[in-house]
């Protein structure tokens, strides 16, 4: 039986960072990185972005060369999951029958795509973005004649398909149950814009639009929506969020019921055993507090140089500043702040002109903005609300007022 100082279940952002900040902050221990996927650590953000379009290969997105690891003395077990986690004995049994013994155990599974659970979603052709065989597979199709496209979901993971889809030649409708498209992560304005963008570039997007069942014997042909509508297609993508991958070690007495619970320093209720990045549910203090599950590059990697500097014996809070980003045609979406619980919206700029913000109010106090095409304001716009700023909306709304002179 092997033993490692630690364990990391996960080849992601948030496992890869967590062994490279180890490191970082002189951690001499064994480490060993256990994950599903096939390949060394790389990013997933690019997958549904320049990945998919052609225009990074896979040796630009990872995260570091192969060979880092191995001088790093990180050793990887890639292809392998973790089929059971014993927190009394501290050990891992694998799926090739290995078990292995750690002394601090993080983990850092992220999270799978969700399914369609309507009849026809196990057919070939139904496709989620969710790794690199993902993609792989679904540009093979590309490649071998397909061009129509459904995109099931208009957040960002289906509109950054579309967009890449788009970009490739491909006929693309996108088809979202709620009535708009980003509908659980941002105000109308932005919706309506994004909307407007995807049909301007002949993406045929359906909103209030529920998908009854997936047509075809084999392979899928069509999609077929709750009003009898059939949307042909030689494929489909499924783009409607993540389950956490949480369950071995729920199983082993996790708590949690949203992904895992873990405390101001990543802790699960498990002896040494930590949780970061898209499975653990936290208190974010930039949410008012509010216990949620964070699904950003930043968010895992904050969380994974949080657990690197507990083990290392300087325990410090996790209160990093949220931010994400999306890239789709030629816009630039940066977003900085947690927008959930907003009270009122103001739109600084012309969404005519391709270069306008929109901020995100709670109580008069500014919370979280998304920008598009207007990097002054996201740098300006995240001062202001680590600052917790409180600004007249008239002030915000004026675009040629620099926000940095409202701090």
């Amino acid at each position: 039986m092997n033993r490692f100082d630690v364990v990391i279940v996960g080849t992601g952002h948030g496992g890869a960072q967590a062994a490279i900040a180890l490191r970082q902050q002189g951690f001499a221990g064994s480490i060993a990185m256990i994950g599903r996927d096939a390949n060394p650590p790389y990013e997933r953000p690019p997958l549904s972005k320049d990945y998919l379009s052609g225009d990074k290969p896979f040796e630009r997105i990872m995260i570091r060369p192969e060979a880092f690891w191995a001088e790093r003395a990180v050793e990887l077990r890639l292809g392998t999951s973790v089929t059971r986690v014993d927190p009394e004995m501290k050990l891992v049994e694998l799926s090739g029958g290995d078990t292995i013994e750690y002394g601090h155990l993080i983990w850092a599974t992220g999270g799978d795509a969700r399914r369609l659970s309507c009849p026809g979603g196990h057919l070939a052709g139904v496709h989620t973005v969710r790794d690199r065989r993902d993609v792989d597979t679904l540009m093979a199709e590309i490649e071998g004649g397909a061009r129509r496209f459904v995109v099931v979901g208009g957040g960002y993971i289906g509109l950054e398909a579309a967009a890449a889809l788009t970009k490739l030649g491909c006929e693309v409708v996108v088809v979202e149950a709620q009535e708009r498209v980003l509908n659980r992560v941002a105000g109308p304005e932005l919706s309506a814009f994004y909307e407007a963008e995807h049909r301007a570039h002949g993406v045929d997007v359906r909103t209030g639009a529920a998908v009854d069942r997936l047509a075809g014997e084999d392979r899928v042909t069509a999609v077929v929506l709750e009003d009898g509508e059939e949307l042909p297609c030689d494929g489909v993508i499924v783009g409607i969020g993540i389950v956490p991958s949480v369950g071995t070690l729920m199983a082993a007495g996790a708590a949690g019921s949203n992904g895992l619970d873990v405390t101001d320093i990543c802790r699960t209720n498990l002896d040494d055993v930590y949780a970061i990045g898209d499975c653990a549910a936290h208190a974010n203090i930039w949410a008012d507090g509010a216990v949620i599950r964070l699904e950003s590059v930043q968010n895992a990697h904050d969380m994974a140089t949080t657990v690197a500097r507990a083990i290392c014996g300087d325990p410090q809070p996790y209160e990093a500043f949220p931010w994400f980003w999306s890239n789709q045609y030629d816009l630039k979406l940066q977003t900085a702040g947690i927008s959930t619980g907003h009270d009122a919206t103001v739109l600084r700029g012309e969404p005519e002109s391709r270069s306008f913000s929109v901020l995100y109010l709670k109580d008069g106090r500014l919370i979280a903005i998304d920008a598009v095409n207007r990097t002054k304001d996201y740098v300006q716009g995240r001062k202001l609300i680590e600052a917790r700023a409180t600004v007249a909306p008239e002030l915000l709304a004026d675009a040629e007022v620099p926000l940095k002179d409202l701090l």
